[in-house]
């Protein structure tokens, strides 16, 4: 298997080397296997293409172009500059860890590939340069991070060689003189109406939506004519087209028919009756319909067994959190990471832009010159106070957890101690991620904060080892100290997340009273403010048996419903930690 996925990749390659433009969307990190492909790649462009990589934080000035800040001082006027996309025009933008772009990078880039140009309207200038080029991207995220889906749709070859042998990764070299003569060949490879059909077709029963991935099929089959030397595209190059560039979208598998039999077959008519006139047409063999299923079975056969299921299965579940910082991004005016910057004054522990402030009072040097009568040599640089520009930060809040833990009923020694050693496993790992975790237990007609939001792994211990249990069960008055503590991790600048175990029986009302009608009704009404006050949160059913009260309760909080009967602390630690999102 391996060597099929490392000769789809040199096949890959010599496609991309012979037309850019297709783009090739790489999923593999740092290692000899990548550094084998992207030397070929690299080797098999035209001497003298451009080549520019792409840096991760990029600053839209740079990406885009625009003021020439050194050249403008000097001159005394507006003088523009070339971003890095203008710069790579005719040639290949190489974008290293693709998976975490910032979306303002993002839509500049995939803006440029679909127009062909870059656009600047900043500084006072209004300019487009030419920048068609090709695009590798290297995605290199763990478990399910993946580059953006804009991006993905708009390269044509997807390659997996994450866990790929470096054994099986043999070196290899794309022979430029072959190269130039395919590159030459492509602006003459004919397509035909029928194929173009054919691959609409295939994409549709596969369950593709994007309209690209059949004209991105289209492009590839126009370079494997040209590399294989072909004067128009053949079948081999449309069903390779499909195997390598729709396979790898597909989200359903078309029906496989069965050997002899037609697909549409149609109802045997009575040779005693002619239903033909003089009008109609001799009919022809179907070659469209042939054509379609040679796609079909080349992108099914690309396929591997059991890949759509667990794409389905992935789909419909939350992302894992990573480690590190996991809370919610915040802007943040003195720390962080760099996010542009505003107009305004130097208070409160901004700090000032230099470029940017002089890039901003550049292009009126001449003008104000002229008022002041400065004459000096060289001249001074004038800094009004509308030119300022302060720093914007944005940083990661750190996350507090909070559980709620109903401790009523005779099972409520079982949930106390899977509760407890689940905050125990949570807070060993709390100073990687500079979490924090809370403890409100909710029994008898009230709610009690046993731990408030803490890394203290011994003040967790002794706050829980005391808890008696048994009695009503007071559900909104939980949910609604949840809500409250939430409510003030929030005002810290701190993203909460709430995880209810419970098995959602409520019989105690807000005020006390007893009765379940009314006990329910209270809950609902609890879970709904959780819910519209946007609160991450997790609903553990803990009965023996889970039934539809603590799912009803779920859907009302908007929580993710998780029954865990028989769960232990372990995996409800690793529960909470699949289920909870990544911000």
């Amino acid at each position: 298997m391996s060597a099929v996925r490392w000769a789809d990749a040199v096949l890959a390659a010599q496609l991309f080397a012979v037309d850019p433009g297709i783009g090739l969307l790489l999923r593999v990190r740092a290692g000899p296997v990548r550094d084998r492909l992207l030397a070929a790649l690299k080797a098999a462009l035209p001497a003298g293409q451009p080549f520019r990589q792409l840096p991760l934080h990029i600053a839209d000035s740079r990406l885009l172009g625009g003021l020439d800040l050194d050249a403008t001082l000097r001159a005394g006027r507006p003088v523009a500059e070339r971003g890095l996309l203008a710069e790579a025009h005719g040639g290949v933008v190489m974008l290293a860890m693709a998976e975490r772009v910032p979306p303002s990078t993002m839509v500049h880039l995939t803006a440029a590939m679909d127009s062909g140009e870059a656009l600047v309207e900043r500084d006072g200038l209004s300019l487009r340069w030419p920048a068609r080029f090709g695009v590798v991207a290297l995605d290199e995220g763990i478990d399910d991070e993946a580059a953006p889906a804009a991006l993905r749709d708009r390269l044509a070859l997807h390659l997996d060689l994450d866990d790929m042998p470096v054994r099986d990764a043999e070196e290899f070299a794309l022979a430029g003189e072959e190269t130039d003569v395919a590159r030459r060949r492509l602006p003459g490879i004919a397509t035909q109406d029928e194929q173009t059909s054919a691959l609409c077709h295939a994409a549709a029963a596969l369950g593709i939506v994007s309209l690209r991935a059949p004209m991105l099929a289209l492009r590839v089959a126009r370079a494997s004519a040209a590399w294989h030397g072909h004067a128009e595209v053949e079948q081999d190059d449309i069903a390779r087209a499909a195997r390598m560039v729709l396979a790898p979208r597909a989200h359903v598998l078309p029906p496989q028919t069965e050997p002899g039999q037609e697909p549409d077959q149609q109802p045997p008519q009575d040779p005693s009756k002619d239903t033909s006139s003089e009008h109609d047409e001799p009919q022809q063999p179907d070659l469209d319909r042939a054509l379609d299923e040679v796609i079909l079975a080349a992108a099914r056969a690309a396929i591997p067994a059991g890949l759509l299921a667990a794409l389905q299965a992935e789909a419909g579940a939350s992302r894992s959190r990573s480690a590190g910082k996991s809370g919610a991004m915040q802007k943040s005016g003195q720390r962080g990471r760099p996010n542009g910057t505003r107009r305004g004054e130097l208070r409160g522990g901004a700090k000032l832009n230099v470029i940017e402030t002089l890039r901003a009072a550049a292009p009126w040097q001449a003008l104000r010159r002229r008022e002041a009568g400065d004459t000096s040599m060289p001249p001074r640089i004038l800094v009004q106070k509308d030119d300022l520009r302060i720093s914007r930060f944005r940083q990661r809040s750190e996350t507090a957890t909070i559980f709620v833990v109903d401790a009523s009923g005779s099972a409520a020694l079982h949930r106390l101690a899977e509760a407890k050693g689940a905050v125990e496993l949570l807070l060993a790992d709390c100073y990687v991620r500079r979490d924090q975790v809370a403890v409100i237990a909710f029994r008898g007609a009230m709610a009690e904060v046993l731990l408030p939001p803490t890394r203290s792994l011994a003040r967790a211990k002794r706050s829980l080892a005391g808890l008696p249990g048994g009695g009503g069960t007071p559900l909104a008055a939980g949910l609604d100290a949840a809500f409250l503590m939430a409510d003030a991790v929030r005002r810290k600048g701190q993203t909460p997340s709430v995880i209810v175990l419970t098995d959602g029986r409520a019989n105690i009302a807000r005020d006390g009273a007893q009765g379940r009608p009314r006990a329910e009704q209270d809950a609902t009404g609890a879970a709904q403010q959780l819910r519209v006050a946007g609160v991450s949160s997790v609903l553990v059913d803990m009965s023996p048996r889970p039934g539809p009260l603590a799912e009803a309760l779920a859907r009302e909080m908007g929580a993710r419903y998780l029954p865990l009967p028989y769960a232990d602390a372990a995996t409800l630690s690793r529960a909470v930690l699949a289920t909870m999102p990544r911000n």
